[in-house]
Formats: structure tokens, C-alpha cells, sequence
């Protein structure tokens, strides 16, 4: 299952995925242990209101009217965007925005169901087929989402978004190659996009290849406002490869000192994790703490 983003902290919380990290796994089981992807299709990054701040679905609705901002809180949010999708099950802005806030408290077989509604009255809209697409990955019926995504792309309307996402069911299901080819597809009409140079990354992880991995998410940690948890997973990247004190100082960097330390320690968990099952030994889990939540 694909994590959602997380708000509220500007601390590296790509590390906060798993407690250990199989790269031999099933790639599904992969996808979710290995860090918390960011399957930001919409290009969402950072926080803020659901619409300010873009949807982890896979896409994207009219900016609202400062009458209409959402509040941050996904309760409250879920509660703004319900009333109105119960005024209006149609209204695909509400139902693309009730879901993530559904989404974001755990509700995700009820964020599918309202998109689902919704998606029978408006079957040419590409912003809602990736929020659906998405929503029903996120509760492991990937072929359905595959098909969805599919459906709504077609060749004379290339869309990124919808692209991207689509790498990310793909990776999902173990189709590496696949998943890689759309990522390329999405730079292609957006180069340089964070958000799809993060999944195209953490698509390399999957395969096993750490070296393109690792320059592949140094890409999307160049931009100014990318995501921190593009560091994070840059950071672990860098760690797995043996780099130690450089995926540190990755880690530690542009964070205060607190929380710069409690991502340093959690790193070495994972990755003392990691070498212990490298090994067939089973990991010690006493005297590292977690992440600062």
C-alpha cells in the first residue's frame, strides 16, 4: 500500500516507512516497507490545505476560492469537503478532496467509494481517474487502478500526472521496466519534476539499482522546494550503498539538532537492519530510538 504524505514537520521523515527494509521482498511488500514513497502525482509537495498544498491522488482540482480554502486538519477538512459532496455527489473538486481527507485518517475503502460514485458522472475527467486510480491502489486492487489510469490517458492528451501515477501502480505490481518507461514519459512533457524523478527513483531501488537510484534522487533533491522526505530516502540510498557518513550528513542537513539526530539514529537502525538480514541474522532492537514524531 502506498503511504500518504506527511504533514505538519520539516524533519526527514522518509525514514520512518519500516522498522526494517527487505530489498529481496515481493516488490509489492517492498514498495511499502522500503520507505514512504512519494507518490505525489499531482505534484504535491510540502503542506498546507488539501488544495493548496496539491493531492497525493494523482490529481489535480481548481484552486479554491479563499471563501472555500480547506482547513489542514483532515478531520475538519473531511467534514468541510463531505458537506459538500453530499450536496453534490458530481462535484469532482469535493469528491477528489473528501477522499484524501478520508484517505489521510485510514478510511480508504470509503475514499474509493466516493470516487467511484463520482467517476460514473464524469468519465472524461483525467484529474479524477488518477485520484481514483490511486485510491484503489491504495487498498491493493492495482490491476482495477491500472485499467482506470489507463482509460483515461490517451495519446493526443499526454498528462504527467496521470503518467506518473501510473508508475507507481506499475512499480506496485512488480513491473519495474514498465513503471521506468512511464516515469520517462512524465519528464518528458514536465522535466525536472521532483515528484516524478522521487518515483522514478525509488523505481531504481526496487530493481536493485542503487547507483541510478541514488543520481536519480540527488535530481529531486536539487529543486528548492522538493519534499524532505526526497532527502530522507536520498539519505538511505546512500547509506545501503555503504556511505555511512555521508547518508548522515544528508540526513542532518537544514534540520535542527534534535531532529537531525533522531533521523541519524533511525537511518542506523534500518540500515544495521538491513545488514543483519543481508547476513540471516535476525536484528537487535534494543538501544536505537525512532524517529521524533
Amino acid at each position: 500500500m502506498l503511504s500518504d504524505r506527511i504533514c505538519g514537520s520539516n524533519r526527514v521523515k522518509a525514514m520512518t516507512a519500516s522498522p526494517s527494509i527487505n530489498i529481496a521482498a515481493p516488490p509489492a511488500r517492498r514498495l511499502a516497507l522500503l520507505v514512504t514513497a512519494i507518490v505525489v502525482a499531482a505534484g504535491a509537495a510540502g503542506c498546507g490545505t488539501l488544495q493548496q498544498a496539491g493531492l497525493t491522488t494523482g490529481a489535480t482540482a481548481a484552486a479554491p476560492s479563499s471563501s472555500q480554502a480547506a482547513p489542514a486538519d483532515p478531520r475538519q477538512a473531511m467534514q468541510v469537503w463531505g458537506e459538500r459532496y453530499r450536496a453534490n455527489p458530481r462535484d469532482v473538486t469535493a469528491a477528489i478532496n473528501y477522499a484524501q481527507a478520508l484517505r489521510a485518517i485510514g478510511q480508504r475503502a470509503q475514499a474509493v467509494a466516493v470516487l467511484e460514485q463520482t467517476s460514473m458522472h464524469n468519465t472524461g475527467s483525467m484529474e479524477l481517474a488518477g485520484a481514483y486510480g490511486r485510491a484503489l491502489a491504495d487498498v491493493g486492487k492495482h490491476e482495477q487502478a491500472l485499467a482506470v489510469l489507463n482509460r483515461a490517458h490517451t495519446p493526443d492528451r499526454p498528462d504527467w500526472r496521470l503518467l506518473n501515477v501510473t508508475g507507481v501502480v506499475l512499480d506496485q505490481l512488480g513491473r519495474h521496466d514498465e513503471a521506468q518507461t512511464h516515469y520517462a514519459s512524465a519528464l518528458r512533457l514536465m522535466p525536472e519534476e521532483p515528484t516524478i524523478l522521487s518515483n522514478l527513483g525509488l523505481s531504481y531501488v526496487l530493481a536493485k539499482n542503487l547507483p541510478e537510484a541514488e543520481a536519480t534522487l540527488k535530481r529531486a533533491a536539487a529543486g528548492k522546494s522538493t519534499d524532505p522526505r526526497v532527502r530522507g530516502n536520498l539519505a538511505l540510498v546512500v547509506g545501503l550503498q555503504g556511505r555511512f557518513a555521508e547518508a548522515e550528513a544528508i540526513a542532518r542537513a537544514d534540520l535542527p539538532p534534535d531532529q537531525a539526530a533522531a533521523n541519524v539514529a533511525y537511518l542506523r537502525e534500518m540500515i544495521a537492519r538491513q545488514s543483519a538480514q543481508g547476513r540471516g541474522q535476525q536484528p537487535k532492537r534494543g538501544g536505537v530510538g525512532g524517529p521524533a514524531t
